[in-house]
């Protein structure tokens, strides 16, 4: 089994930046994709970013040039660096890892953006 354990949400003002983290442990092999996710109420979730083994990376249209996604494979971990945060871009936030075949999911974080 994998757990993801992401940290780093909270309240702040727009304009304002924040990191998120999603730290992976357990039966980890190697860990293909990490992703963050996020989910507004009354929407779907959707995809924010993802970033593959490689180091190639996936945005969504509404946070490119704000948002940097990046991983270090030595902590198992994902990061979302967000700049220039806007109150649309409030959501619980979700890490997602695919590990093998296999995708997990963090417990998500949430992220409130005032104007």
């Amino acid at each position: 089994q994998v757990q993801l354990a992401e940290s780093g949400g909270g309240l702040l003002q727009a304009g304002g930046s924040l990191r998120l983290s999603c730290a992976a442990s357990g039966r980890l092999f190697s860990i293909n994709v990490m992703g963050w996710y996020r989910q507004a109420p009354g929407k779907q979730r959707e995809l924010v970013a993802s970033i593959t083994s490689s180091g190639n990376t996936n945005y969504a249209d509404s946070v490119k040039g704000r948002f940097t996604i990046s991983r270090d494979d030595a902590k198992n971990t994902a990061y979302l660096q967000m700049n220039s945060l806007k109150p649309e871009d409030t959501a619980v936030y979700y890490c997602n890892m695919l590990v093998l075949f296999s995708q997990y999911w963090g417990q998500g974080t949430q992220v409130t953006v005032s104007s």
